[in-house]
């Protein structure tokens, strides 16, 4: 595949993502994480590989800034503390390591956004089991179809490929504009 072939690919499936049905969760993840926010409940994040880079961006943004001077939010990115990661993999399992965190870190209100480009991924999965479990709301951002975390996610944004590289360039603009909307909305409501 040349560039010019990659490039256009790549742009095909963003713009089949903006004529998805799935614009419509993306609005309803934006009200779910502005009201936890705003209330100052917490919103954990997590991912595997590069969707753990991805998990680190979005905390990033929201702890620092986005586009607007702001406080900081309530954001911690479960695929970012080595020691939690290995010392609860190596002692128990790597399946249960998110579920953990969460288990530490909950709050009823608060919200848990797992991104898994096969929606298969077992240590999200069980994350989101357990953010059930404590009260929380749950989002999850996949590739095509979802994977087992259709079936138990609150919202589900689901991009329409099956090509993980794919699927994570149109994770980075879904996840910029949920950042860019939530932000603007807590500094127009002077919640932030």
């Amino acid at each position: 595949m040349s560039i010019a072939e990659y490039l256009d690919l790549s742009a095909r499936i963003l713009s089949e993502s903006a004529a998805y049905a799935g614009c419509a969760q993306v609005d309803r993840a934006v009200e779910v994480l502005v009201d936890a926010l705003s209330a100052g409940y917490p919103l954990l994040v997590c991912g595997n590989g590069g969707s753990a880079s991805d998990a680190m961006h979005i905390t990033g943004e929201l702890v620092g800034r986005f586009l607007k001077e702001r406080r900081a939010l309530n954001c911690i990115c479960l695929s970012s503390n080595p020691a939690v990661l290995t010392a609860w993999a190596n002692d128990y399992a790597f399946e249960t390591v998110f579920a953990r965190q969460v288990e530490a870190y909950a709050k009823p209100g608060g919200v848990v956004i797992g991104i898994s480009t096969s929606g298969n991924s077992k240590n999200v999965v069980t994350a989101f089991e357990a953010a059930k479990s404590c009260g929380m709301a749950t989002i999850a951002l996949t590739g095509e179809g979802g994977g087992s975390l259709a079936a138990i996610a609150d919202i589900l944004i689901d991009v329409p490929s099956r090509s993980t590289p794919i699927i994570q360039q149109v994770h980075i603009c879904l996840y910029h504009y949920l950042c860019e909307q939530v932000e603007a909305r807590l500094v127009a409501t002077g919640a932030s």
